[in-house]
């Protein structure tokens, strides 16, 4: 049986709700195709979500990793395509659960400058898009725990030599996080949404191995 582990970060900093959380627990315990979903809350610290994840990677041993997490500012969905060794979260003037911040320290001292994601990037953004939801392929993950999360992941499955794709997406803020006073303006989108498209993006990673050979049409993302 195909298992497929989706993560998803708890509440955060000025995020009550986070996004990637209720759209992993819809998710978690589902099916898609022949593909059976298994959830995961990761605390959101630096270096502990690397172990929380990667200790359920050698217990569950899934064919593919989906790593969820929010991106306040952004109007659509975004397939992450590089993670970076740098953690700067002073720049956002943000913290991780445990009170650290990082500044200009990597991941992995000495690690390479950056991983790729091996999920199908533009299949998936193509599906998702056909699936009603706004969705783009993004350049940049941040220097926060979600960027620190994907790069420690990757390495861990490239170090190790796993045969597993993984990557991450990021969402918007769900409506009644933007609907704050402090957030107002900030660009959101409904659980039901980003889990629709995060499904339609998971179903694409299924049925495409490899990448498809199309052009994705897009804008520059913040």
């Amino acid at each position: 049986m195909t298992k497929v582990l989706v993560t998803g970060f708890e509440p955060f900093g000025h995020t009550p709700i986070n996004p990637a959380e209720s759209v992993m627990r819809v998710l978690d315990g589902t099916r898609i195709g022949s593909a059976e979903i298994y959830g995961l809350l990761v605390p959101n610290n630096f270096f502990e979500s690397i172990d929380v994840v990667t200790a359920a990677i050698g217990e569950l041993r899934p064919q593919i990793v989906v790593m969820l997490g929010e991106y306040a500012g952004r109007a659509v969905i975004t397939v992450e395509r590089i993670a970076q060794n740098l953690n700067d979260s002073t720049r956002y003037q943000l913290k991780d659960n445990r009170g650290v911040e990082m500044q200009g320290e990597p991941t992995i001292p000495n690690g390479p400058v950056a991983y790729r994601s091996n999920l199908p990037l533009r299949a998936m953004v193509k599906a998702m898009r056909s699936a009603g939801v706004p969705t783009d392929i993004s350049d940049t993950a941040a220097t926060f725990c979600c960027n620190h999360l994907m790069y420690g992941v990757l390495h861990h499955i490239i170090t190790n030599q796993l045969e597993i794709r993984a990557g991450w997406i990021h969402l918007p803020q769900l409506p009644q996080v933007a609907a704050l006073a402090e957030n107002i303006g900030t660009p959101s989108m409904s659980r039901e949404t980003a889990a629709l498209g995060v499904h339609a993006g998971i179903e694409a990673a299924l049925e495409h191995t490899e990448d498809i050979d199309e052009a994705i049409l897009s804008k520059p993302q913040i």
